[in-house]
């Protein structure tokens, strides 16, 4: 393992009072204990326009870049949309590529208002994967997410422990030996050899 793994956690969320990103806090906070630098991407706060491969660079993408290529963990949160992740988070995975994900341990976390946000980990998990890195089995989905917290605090200390565990994995995890490319990977536009 790297003398102190960098874990860097990308929020999906715009909203100021963004339970996804009180989420992510906690899970960063665990990984900062167990001994991880730690970088919180608020795409609130970076210029990322709509993805246009002819213009890859634009905004503030190559920041994004930058940060989360130094990253031996990246937790992606998001609040769930129709069933799947934000647009905010895919217009910046969208920018990211092989360069910044092969072979990083990815952890994943998301919210919900309803009780069934699984589908967006899955598809979050598929995007991972198909950039070939490695993604932690344990993740967090949070339903009903308005009852969950008190302030910055989760309520029930099961949602706590839940996301703590995220932020203890990614950790535990950020050295682990790449597997083989996988299929989708390997299909990927843009894979490398």
């Amino acid at each position: 393992m790297p003398d102190r793994p960098h874990v860097v956690a990308v929020c999906g969320s715009l909203r100021d009072d963004s339970y996804t990103r009180k989420a992510l806090r906690i899970a960063l906070d665990e990984a900062e204990n167990r001994g991880a630098s730690v970088d919180l991407i608020d795409l609130r706060e970076l210029d990322l326009p709509v993805f246009d491969a002819d213009d890859d660079d634009a905004g503030d993408a190559p920041e994004l870049r930058e940060r989360v290529g130094r990253a031996d963990s990246v937790v992606l949160g998001t609040p769930v949309y129709h069933g799947s992740y934000s647009s905010a988070l895919k217009t910046a995975l969208d920018y990211c590529g092989f360069d910044e994900f092969e072979h990083a341990t990815v952890g994943l976390l998301c919210v919900a208002g309803g009780s069934f946000p699984i589908t967006s980990l899955d598809h979050l998990r598929s995007v991972a994967r198909s950039l070939n890195a490695w993604v932690v089995p344990h993740q967090v989905a949070l339903p009903k997410v308005r009852t969950k917290f008190d302030g910055s605090d989760l309520r029930e200390e099961g949602d706590a422990e839940r996301v703590r565990t995220l932020g203890q994995r990614v950790v535990e995890y950020a050295d682990i030996e790449p597997d083989p490319p996988c299929p989708e990977s390997v299909e990927n536009v843009g894979a490398s050899d």
